[in-house]
């Protein structure tokens, strides 16, 4: 069999130091420099050794200050039901945060694949929304959403989070100006925080993070919001229900 590869090696002997109790939980390791020098290889065979550590979730980085033995945390349970929820307004919104900031950019062109989920042509205007949702104070959600502009402007819901129905959703929003929403389509998909989401997250850049491509659609089949919903991993886990037609 051929030899494993040393970054396997090195990953394994710190996951056996870490099992034997050498170093505790949150304790800081020591330097990738020391490191090195102690196994005998390069500071890149280390830097893969312990990313991969950080990926099993065994170790986190902090920026400026180390690598250190994660502490674990409670994760908390987000659902995703229509059932559940019984309706599609409560499916789309906010994932039980307890608290949320957001920011509105009026006329912002959509770009090529945000077009693309809203067919409408690149370039054309919309509104773009910054989220960054809370639970017990701790960062647990960021989204980013797009409506077209053409079909909210100079309605009095044009920006989500102000007007009469400040923070009520997409459904019930588009509801007011004629426009009845029938379906949400989510694609999950595993990822990696960069570094802005880390930093908004307050994760390491590389953790595991779940990525929905959410799109929602009228009972046309006109796309009337997208966005991108990321979720870290250590905070959260998704859960989806569904409904057994009868």
């Amino acid at each position: 069999m051929p030899p494993e590869a040393p970054y396997l090696a090195t990953a394994e002997a710190l996951r056996a130091r870490i099992v034997a109790g050498e170093w505790r939980l949150g304790d800081r390791l020591p330097s990738r420099a020391r490191l090195a020098e102690e196994y005998g290889v390069g500071r890149n065979v280390v830097q893969r050794a312990v990313d991969l550590l950080i990926a099993d979730g065994l170790l986190e980085g902090r920026a400026g200050s180390g690598t250190y033995v994660r502490v674990p945390r409670e994760r908390l349970r987000m659902v995703r039901s229509r059932r559940r929820e019984r309706s599609l307004a409560a499916l789309t919104e906010r994932g039980r945060a307890g608290a949320w900031d957001a920011h509105s950019e009026v006329r912002v062109p959509a770009p090529e694949n945000i077009a693309e989920r809203l067919a409408v042509v690149p370039g054309a205007l919309c509104v773009r929304t910054h989220y960054e949702f809370l639970a017990d104070g701790r960062p647990v959600q960021l989204s980013e959403s797009w409506e077209p502009l053409a079909l909210t402007d100079g309605t009095p819901v044009v920006l989500p989070e102000r007007g009469p129905l400040a923070g009520r959703g997409v459904v019930e929003r588009m509801r007011s100006i004629g426009v009845d929403v029938d379906t949400v389509v989510e694609l999950p998909r595993p990822a990696r925080a960069t570094q802005a989401q880390a930093n908004l997250l307050g994760i390491a850049a590389g953790d595991l993070v779940l990525a929905i491509e959410r799109t929602i659609y009228d009972t046309g089949g006109r796309p009337v919001e997208t966005a991108d919903i990321v979720i870290p991993d250590a905070r959260r886990e998704v859960v989806y229900e569904f409904a057994v037609d009868r």
